[in-house]
């Protein structure tokens, strides 16, 4: 993982977070927005300006990949450079809440 991705992702925001985490497996932007719905039970809702932007972003950053259009919809997944951001992401989260649990 090179500095600009470090710069850039690291700590993540959580919309970049969630749309890694969506693109474990394909999906396609509208898709990743209702997962995100989904599992935030309504707390985020990712609108569609900011999903297209990030997923654009990250495609060119190299951390997501299109794979194919399907029914007039781009299918991205992560590549292993986002999987590495993500899981550094992960591994902050997990720090974090450890530090906190610890110090209650």
């Amino acid at each position: 993982m090179d500095d600009h991705i470090k710069k850039v992702y690291v700590p993540m925001t959580e919309t970049a977070f969630y749309i890694l985490f969506c693109l474990k497996e394909p999906n396609h932007g509208y898709g990743i927005v209702q997962t995100v719905e989904q599992l935030t039970e309504g707390a985020m809702k990712i609108s569609p300006g900011t999903m297209y932007g990030s997923l654009s972003k990250m495609e060119k950053d190299g951390l997501i990949q299109f794979l194919e259009e399907k029914d007039k919809r781009k299918i991205y997944q992560i590549t292993n450079l986002g999987m590495e951001v993500l899981q550094t992401e992960l591994k902050r989260i997990e720090r974090l809440y450890r530090i906190a649990q610890e110090g209650m």
